[in-house]
């Protein structure tokens, strides 16, 4: 696929991703609104998302997403979903659906596409690099080579996860060539935290508990933790990786509640659980060693439905 061919003739065009976006969400989308503003100056690029965390403040067109999902646009020619499936879009949702063209680019193994055309490979380490490969490679600038990368270092775990492919080690050394401090990206978005982030973090390993012997270890964060510490969910971001650090767990459940008797998870693996399939069973997705989903019920169901889940896949490749 090659975006340009995608949309040739649209006159306006809606790019959005997923709810609560990360960097790869981010990223992807940035990159491809920056992208489409040069490529068809004359069409009308609008990129809608729920605030994005501060850090990404240093790409300049993040000032230009539309947080709050007003457009003047009643029907857009062309709209592309990126990092998700529809029904996780959020309030873009239904200018996706209304769209007369709609185009869905991910990476995650949960998505199965939507009824428009579809660029779904769960082979890649994230949908910035898959953004990489449907844009004309003379026409990248600076700027869009910066978000490219952030979305790839968040995906990967700066090239730490199992994910990282040699396609994405290569697209990377090609993106650095730009000349964009790219240690500098590293630490500000993905390495450094506020000092309440730190504490929340603090707070989240002394409150875990491990269980299955050791093999699995959860913890949680309530409201009246967020609302002492003046916190919201965005300073939770990579916590559930460093419990998952944790010598000898193979999975990790982290949550926080979202709302009355109601848990946003995240899963976490080394590889021995497959937490994208769990996932998807409560209706969530991801991938085979990170995934998330929402539940209902108290601290204790939640953790209760998941481990028979868990159980049951360590049982299976333990053997």
């Amino acid at each position: 696929m090659k975006i340009s061919e995608e949309v040739k003739g649209a006159q306006t065009i809606g790019i959005s991703g997923h709810i609560r976006p990360d960097g790869d969400c981010v990223g992807s989308c940035v990159a491809l609104y920056m992208y489409l503003k040069k490529e068809f100056p004359k069409a009308q690029v609008e990129v809608f998302l729920e605030q994005p965390p501060e850090v990404f403040d240093c790409l300049g067109a993040v000032k230009e997403i539309r947080t709050d999902f007003k457009t003047q646009v009643e029907q857009f020619d062309a709209f592309i979903a990126l990092d998700t499936v529809k029904e996780r879009m959020g309030e873009a949702e239904k200018l996706f659906d209304n769209a007369v063209k709609k185009i869905n680019i991910d990476h995650h193994i949960s998505n199965k596409g939507c009824s428009g055309t579809n660029y779904i490979d769960a082979q890649a380490s994230s949908t910035s690099e898959l953004i990489y490969k449907v844009l004309d490679e003379e026409k990248l600038d600076e700027e869009i080579a910066k978000a490219i990368y952030i979305g790839i270092i968040h995906d990967t775990g700066v090239f730490n996860y199992s994910n990282t492919t040699p396609d994405a080690l290569a697209i990377a050394s090609k993106l650095i060539s730009f000349g964009f401090d790219f240690s500098g990206i590293i630490e500000k978005t993905f390495y450094e935290k506020t000092y309440v982030q730190n504490l929340l973090l603090g707070r989240a390993l002394l409150e875990s508990i491990t269980f299955m012997d050791g093999k699995c270890i959860v913890s949680a964060i309530h409201q009246r933790t967020l609302a002492f510490y003046h916190a919201d969910s965005k300073d939770l971001e990579g916590i559930v990786s460093q419990l998952n650090h944790t010598e000898g767990v193979e999975c990790t459940i982290f949550m926080y509640k979202t709302g009355m008797m109601e848990y946003k998870v995240s899963l976490r693996s080394k590889g021995m659980v497959d937490v994208a399939q769990i996932a998807v069973f409560f209706g969530g997705g991801g991938h085979v060693r990170a995934a998330g989903c929402t539940m209902n019920g108290t601290f204790h169901d939640v953790v209760n439905n998941l481990s028979l889940h868990i159980e049951k896949e360590l049982q299976k490749n333990m053997k």
